[in-house]
């Protein structure tokens, strides 16, 4: 592991950070393909079908309009700050991953002289591939275990578990490395990249449709792109093992590890901790950005993609939507380009916030809010302005929340009513 001093700390990476939000905006962008490829196992009925609306939003509940966002500074990681975890360890930390392939230790506000680790032998940054993704074993320190979500020489996904020095708590030990995962890439974009445990203690994997025209792939269930999915990283004599209870692991030509499909690119993810529900952040293509939920006890559900883009028929026809899930949330490109996944706010600072998800686009820097609790497709309420690159959520053990954005601040989000 590569040690790095204060005075050496690497640049910014100025170019690779822009590169990052201009991918993930012209992924947005992108013309959408109208049509579908799938198998027999994965294709709808032949009806219904919707036109290219969508079902009218509801307005917003009177607890999300009468609040505010803003966000305090907290710590400076350099690299392009893209995963923000807590060690479940009593001490306050967090550990903060980079893009350009290094993690810190932010302790009260202060980050690390030296690296927690570095993922830099193996690895390609630049565009949307980087370090993409930090998790902490929930059993922290009894199995000193973080996991890791990055793209090799080869520009293709890896997900590895490095071991906790125990003698130097604020790094990994040297050559520690297990990989668990590995996922081939057809191109550099729609990587996804969060990696998150569950309450169920399995390990949750997003990854995007592959990008490169690739869209059918989130309708295919013998291909991991697309996906979020679910393995047990603690099962004996295997680098991971697949739930028994996994919604695939009987179905012919597909993927057992497919906890959820019909996804684009699932940037950011993470689980309420009071309730146990799994909110997504899918990252749109020519027209809407979307927030999807699975209710605690869930798995199996398509969301959509390629045949649905948010709440409306990809690609502007009429649709089959027989078995897809809608969103909770969606926004059109006129308030932004890149949804950013967030959380729900479950801490004691701010009362005001409490079971709201709190969530923000990449591109304008918008900060928006719903309601948690919400059973049907609702309209987002604006609630604060980020500045663009905020490119993360992550929360402490109180239930805090911060944001990280690639110019390397890292801030606590604080609230407030209107």
């Amino acid at each position: 592991m590569a040690q790095v001093g204060s005075e050496s700390r690497p640049a910014a990476g100025l170019l690779s950070r822009i590169g990052l939000l201009v991918a993930l905006f012209a992924a947005c962008t992108a013309s959408t393909s109208p049509g579908v490829s799938v198998g027999p196992t994965s294709a709808p009925p032949a009806s219904p079908t919707i036109a290219s609306g969508s079902p009218a939003p509801a307005p917003a509940s009177p607890n999300v309009s009468g609040v505010t966002i803003s966000l305090e500074p907290y710590a400076t990681v350099e690299g392009g700050p893209l995963a923000i975890v807590a060690p479940p360890d009593g001490t306050g930390r967090l550990f903060v991953a980079s893009q350009d392939g290094l993690a810190w230790v932010v302790d009260d506000g202060t980050t690390s002289a030296v690296p927690l680790l570095d993922v830099r032998n193996n690895f390609t940054t630049g565009g949307e591939r980087g370090l993409l993704g930090l998790a902490v074993h929930p059993r922290y320190p009894t199995d000193p275990r973080i996991f890791v979500d990055y793209t090799d020489a080869n520009g293709d996904t890896v997900v590895s578990s490095f071991r906790i020095n125990a003698a130097l708590p604020d790094r990994v030990l040297p050559d520690s490395e297990s990989v668990i995962l590995q996922v081939k890439q057809p191109a550099a974009n729609h990587n996804g990249g969060a990696i998150v445990f569950g309450p169920d203690g399995y390990l949750y994997i997003s990854l995007g449709d592959g990008g490169g025209g690739n869209s059918q792939n989130g309708q295919a269930l013998d291909t991991l792109l697309g996906k979020i999915l679910r393995i047990d990283v603690d099962a004996p004599g295997a680098p991971y093992g697949i739930p028994p209870d996994n919604p695939f692991t009987s179905e012919a030509g597909a993927k057992g590890e497919i906890w959820l499909w019909g996804l684009r690119n699932p940037w950011r993810t993470s689980f309420d901790r009071d309730t146990g529900d799994f909110w997504i952040g899918d990252v749109g293509a020519s027209a809407w950005e979307e927030v999807d939920v699975i209710r605690a006890g869930g798995g199996g559900e398509n969301l959509g993609w390629d045949v649905m883009e948010g709440a409306h028929c990809a690609g502007g026809s009429s649709c089959n939507t027989d078995g897809l899930m809608l969103p909770v949330a969606e926004y059109g490109h006129d308030q932004g380009c890149t949804v950013i996944g967030g959380a729900v706010y479950r801490g004691a600072t701010y009362p005001m916030l409490r079971g709201l998800y709190l969530f923000n686009d990449a591109c304008s820097g918008t900060a928006f809010a719903i309601d948690a609790a919400t059973t049907t497709l609702v309209t987002p309420t604006v609630v604060g302005t980020f500045g663009g690159g905020s490119v993360s959520f992550g929360q402490d053990q109180a239930g805090e929340l911060y944001v990280a954005n690639l110019d390397a601040a890292v801030s606590r989000v604080v609230g407030a009513s209107r």
